[in-house]
């Protein structure tokens, strides 16, 4: 398989902040349900969510509130959130276009299933289904993508709403070590590409520096994704009977 350079910018590990554009237009995307045909996520992710959701019984009680948005759409929530809620209500929790996470079509915002939720702030509290889902997200994939303790790195305020998929076992190996994806990307570069993995609830994980191809034999189980930043991340299963 040859991985050109220019797919840096593509992959369930992309990181994509203030400093970090994204301005691809994602492949793969479906609607949530009939009751939400306006809802949108990359196929991958939505599988994987409705199997989270489908195991804690959520059935009503969890909303998918916001998902994919085009650039235009991001733009749009912006420059209205800025006429509406002013500037330092708009800096804290709504991103820029082309700095967006649902642009990726990766993000979900959840919600409490009440009347009048708030579109951009919904009720994601932690008690009850909410933490339940808080707590098993991980297992598939998922990440609570803004937390209190990391706005600082992330420069995004607390959003206990939003939800990002970058798969596992990258979801587990962040949440075990309280990394946010910042840190998690400069994490591993600790392991380079082929000599030193990163060794994990059986997978092996390889940073790999850009370059201007990049030729490997993968296994079905085996997956690669861009960083959006300076490389990729190669993700091996490893066999059962290996030693």
């Amino acid at each position: 398989m040859k991985i050109r350079k220019e797919d840096y910018k593509k992959g369930y590990l992309i990181l994509v902040n203030y400093n970090h554009f994204y301005t691809q237009i994602p492949e793969n995307i479906s609607v949530f349900s009939p009751n939400f045909p306006n809802i949108k996520l990359e196929n991958e992710a939505l599988i994987n969510l409705k199997k989270a959701l489908q195991e804690i019984s959520a059935k009503d009680c969890i909303i998918p509130i916001s998902g994919y948005r085009t650039e235009k759409e991001q733009r749009k929530l912006y420059h209205t959130s800025l006429k509406e809620n002013g500037k330092d209500y708009t800096k804290k929790f709504v991103a820029k276009p082309s700095t967006s996470e649902h642009q990726t079509g990766l993000a979900i915002d959840l919600g409490k299933n009440i009347e009048n939720f708030d579109f951009i702030c919904p009720s994601f509290p932690n008690y009850g289904i909410f933490k339940k889902f808080r707590e098993i997200a991980p297992e598939y994939g998922f990440i609570e993508r803004y937390t209190e303790e990391k706005k600082n790195i992330t420069k995004i305020a607390k959003e206990e709403w939003h939800f990002r998929y970058v798969s596992y076992p990258h979801s587990k190996i962040m949440t075990e070590l309280h990394f946010c994806l910042e840190e998690y990307i400069e994490y591993l570069h600790e392991f380079s590409y082929p000599t030193n993995p990163l060794k994990k609830y059986g997978y092996k994980i390889f940073f790999l520096p850009l370059q201007e191809e990049i030729e490997l034999d993968l296994k079905q189980n085996d997956c690669i994704s861009g960083n959006n930043k300076d490389g990729f991340i190669l993700t091996i299963k490893e066999e059962e009977n290996a030693t």
